[in-house]
């Protein structure tokens, strides 16, 4: 694995899932690591796992982000994983999901970007990793328009940030990650809420399972798998990499 030795890694959203996978690999890879989730206690018990810090955050919340970003004296890399899944056909969705979806997604990746910048260059450089979806990058069937728009939104404002930040002489890398079917806790979520695409009484009733079958060779990734390419770009082994991205997603856009 890459390294990250001296370095300190800030991951929202890191109490679950691939959050609490890329602390775990960013711990492992020698990083001191801040994780910040809204959710304190999951955060707290994976802050305290890695021999990192917790902070709850809401990635929403403009105040909280300088906030947080006051209590780092130093900074050298950002993932800005914390997201939302709100899957459910396009003319049954309300404009407060929409709203929702694109403050989460959207807005915390912004956020976390514009305030994590100054901190990273003035630290002396580093990476932010934007988490986005293979959503971002082709159509999905129903009920995923509203979530595909903000995974696409990601993507580009990555891109874009990329090429701002290498124009201005920051030092600050900027990549996205473009997980496909991964094994988190949010299926199980999505299942639990009643929602009419997850919940389809004619295919099988593990909604992991049921996505699954779009992979070739049917096998849902492990949060490990993301986290292993999100350390890379938060290491030097991908210093020449920016405004990229990286799909992790066993083929399963490979043929579209």
């Amino acid at each position: 694995m890459a390294e990250l030795n001296g370095r300190t890694i800030l991951v929202t959203g890191g109490g679950s899932g691939i959050g609490r996978a890329t602390a775990r690999a960013a711990h492992e890879a020698g990083a001191s690591v801040i994780v910040t989730d809204i959710d304190e206690e999951a955060g707290a018990a994976v802050a305290d796992e890695v021999s990192g810090r917790f902070m709850v955050q809401d990635v929403t919340d403009e105040d909280r982000w300088q906030e947080v970003m006051q209590s780092c004296p130093v900074l050298h890399g950002l993932v800005n994983n914390a997201g939302i899944g709100i899957t459910r056909p396009l003319l049954e969705t309300t404009l407060e999901e929409w709203r929702l979806q694109q403050s989460v997604n959207v807005e915390g990746v912004f956020l976390g970007v514009k305030h994590a910048i100054p901190v990273i260059r003035d630290s002396g450089g580093g990476s932010i990793v934007n988490l986005s979806s293979v959503a971002g990058l082709v159509g999905n069937s129903v009920g995923l328009s509203c979530y595909s728009a903000t995974k696409g939104a990601v993507r580009l404002f990555t891109k874009s940030a990329a090429l701002e930040s290498a124009r201005s002489g920051w030092n600050v890398r900027v990549n996205s990650v473009h997980p496909g079917i991964i094994d988190t806790p949010i299926w199980d979520k999505l299942a639990a809420s009643g929602n009419t695409v997850i919940n389809d009484p004619r295919a099988s009733s593990d909604p992991v399972e049921r996505a699954s079958a779009r992979v070739p060779g049917g096998r849902p990734g492990l949060p490990e798998d993301v986290a292993r390419t999100i350390i890379f770009l938060l290491s030097e082994a991908s210093s020449y990499m920016t405004g990229s991205e990286l799909v992790v997603d066993h083929g399963m856009t490979a043929g579209v």
